[in-house]
């Protein structure tokens, strides 16, 4: 017989210790988190934020290497050095409470008093970076973090430095604190001469203390070096000589442009008053524009032979032409004068004697519309389009609203306006045979574009002429050059006030080249407003033409003409 044996049956009772035993544990459990939590985020706030700091992971801008500018041979005219800028955590600076005699060292290394020093510093106590000093030299940098202040620290970065100081300023320009162009050339072409800033991956605290470089994210891209078309040699040359003339004259302002006759590139460009881009303090507003490309002027006798150039070229006149020009002559209600009675003068005359009378009798004989064009194919009231900020495209009124007496006026340079670059260019025609060529800032590697605005025939003839303006019967003896054929035009403005023109400030000019056998050069020279006396372009801006003419032609080692022509003597004056 099988005994059944029924199962122990386990009291409803032990299960109940148990769920309490269990809810017990879990209620200490969520205490003991609880309470840890508290410690953490009340009692240890300070630890945690300490930790978190430390491992803050940031992505910092590496400066890229701004390109270099250089003249035509390879010199430098601008470049970027390595600097160091000094700057200071105030909170961390401040709660080492650096002795008094430190401070001083540090004040003394940096140019400044200790109380600069302090107000720099700042007392706001939530900011936690602060510039010192901008861009010092690395070696005094080294000075001062060897002082090893705490909160005190050093960051690279770059300075522009201008070799030739304020003798290519104009037309360099200059960069700000960030190395970022501001004026001429440093602003034209900043984007490819500053280049693309890298990145890297940095482990910083909350005083921004690098801690460590993690990685290069992206590396920094120099920029692009810029090879313009000037000379160094002639650049120094043209802006003693300038200065110099300015000072002994002791004129307003002046410029001065030398271009290569056959390419269009800008040889020399400078400017009075100047300034020194590498110390900017001091310096006013007016001394940083580059007055040969942005200031208009009435270039007054310098567009006579333009003006016969333009009758040649159609055929209304010809070079043996004679003209009555008797001193004075009635166009409408206004009447156009001499400085004397010239007589009856042939055209190669009328330039050499700059007859007002006897260029506006041959303008006279060409159609408005034909003259407007021949003038606006020569470059003026066109845009020169060498890419320079601020540059000027000047004025040439349209032929449609002209009347007799305006057509005159143009014919000897009144009445329409010009920079000493857009007249340098119009020259350019008359020494190239005819053709012009874009001018340039920029060192050419390929053929100039060119266009032709009058005949070959016409140039020589024109140029020809121009040889007798610098002759002893002529009005520019003073822009001769020794052993080599110079032609070329002076001026006389008078210039223009709020009343009309002024009776006694001019504007002196000479506009040339050489050697006129076959033109390499072409300068322009404008003096404004000479105060000592003499005023005439024959007399003030000629001698500059002379001297700088000679030294770049002796520089560029060109040959003098292969014959030297005696020239005509038909009398003398010196009167534009």
């Amino acid at each position: 017989m099988m005994l059944i044996t029924q199962p122990k049956l386990v009291e409803e009772e032990n299960y109940g210790h148990r769920w309490r035993a269990l809810l017990l544990s879990i209620g200490i459990a969520t205490l003991v988190l609880v309470g840890r939590a508290a410690y953490l985020q009340v009692l240890d706030r300070q630890f945690l934020q300490q930790q978190g700091d430390l491992r803050h992971v940031g992505v910092l801008p590496v400066p890229a290497h701004r390109g270099r500018i250089l003249d035509r041979n390879g010199e430098l005219l601008a470049v970027s050095s390595p600097v160091t800028s000094i700057w200071v955590n105030p909170k961390e600076f401040r709660a080492a409470q650096p002795a008094p005699e430190r401070l001083q060292a540090m004040a003394e290394l940096l140019g400044l008093s200790v109380k600069e020093l302090a107000m720099r510093i700042g007392t706001e106590e939530k900011r936690s970076f602060v510039y010192i000093k901008r861009r010092i030299n690395p070696e005094l940098a080294d000075q001062v973090l060897g002082l090893g202040l705490p909160g005190v620290y050093g960051e690279r970065e770059y300075r522009r430095y201008y070799p030739t100081g304020e003798v290519a300023a104009h037309l360099l320009g200059f960069t700000d604190i960030e190395d970022k162009g501001q004026e001429g050339m440093e602003l034209a072409f900043d984007r490819s001469l500053g280049g693309i800033p890298g990145q890297k991956r940095i482990l910083r605290d909350g005083q921004r203390r690098i801690i460590e470089n993690l990685e290069e994210v992206r590396p920094p891209v120099a920029g692009k070096d810029l090879a313009l078309s000037i000379d160094e040699r002639l650049q120094y040359l043209a802006y003693r000589e300038l200065k110099k003339a300015v000072l002994q004259h002791r004129a307003r302002a002046a410029s001065l442009v030398l271009l290569d006759a056959q390419t269009g590139e800008i040889l020399a460009m400078v400017n009075q008053p100047s300034y020194n881009p590498n110390s900017r303090a001091r310096f006013k507003g007016d001394a940083s524009r580059n007055r040969a490309l942005t200031d208009l002027f009435e270039p007054g006798s310098t567009i006579k032979p333009f003006a016969v150039a333009c009758a040649l070229e159609l055929g209304l006149t010809r070079p043996d032409a004679v003209f009555n020009t008797g001193g004075q002559m009635h166009v409408g209600n206004n009447i156009v004068r001499d400085v004397h009675n010239y007589g009856t003068l042939d055209v190669t005359q009328i330039l050499q004697k700059s007859s007002n009378v006897g260029v506006t009798q041959i303008a006279l004989k060409v159609p408005p519309r034909k003259f407007w064009a021949f003038y606006n194919n020569l470059g003026f009231g066109q845009p020169l389009s060498t890419g320079f900020p601020g540059e000027a495209v000047g004025r040439l009124p349209h032929y449609r609203g002209w009347n007799a007496f305006e057509q005159a006026t143009l014919s000897f340079g009144y009445g329409l306006s010009t920079s000493v670059t857009q007249l340098g260019r119009a020259y350019l025609a008359l020494a190239n045979d005819g053709l012009l060529p874009m001018v340039s800032l920029l060192k050419r590697t390929q053929p100039a574009e060119t266009h032709r605005v009058m005949r070959p025939t016409t140039a020589i003839t024109v140029r020809t002429m121009l040889e007798h303006v610098v002759s002893k019967e002529g009005t520019a003896l003073k822009a001769s050059v020794p052993g080599f054929r110079v032609a070329g035009k002076t001026g006389t403005v008078k210039k223009t006030t709020g009343h009309g023109y002024a009776e006694s400030l001019y504007m002196s000019l000479f506009a040339g080249m050489a050697p006129a056998s076959r033109p390499r050069l072409v300068m322009v020279v404008l003096i404004d407003q000479p105060s000592a006396g003499e005023y005439y372009g024959g007399a003030v801006a000629a001698p500059v033409f002379s001297s700088v003419m000679e030294g770049a032609l002796r520089l560029l080692n060109i040959a003098p003409d292969q014959e030297f022509k005696p020239l005509l003597a038909v009398g003398q004056d010196d009167s534009a």
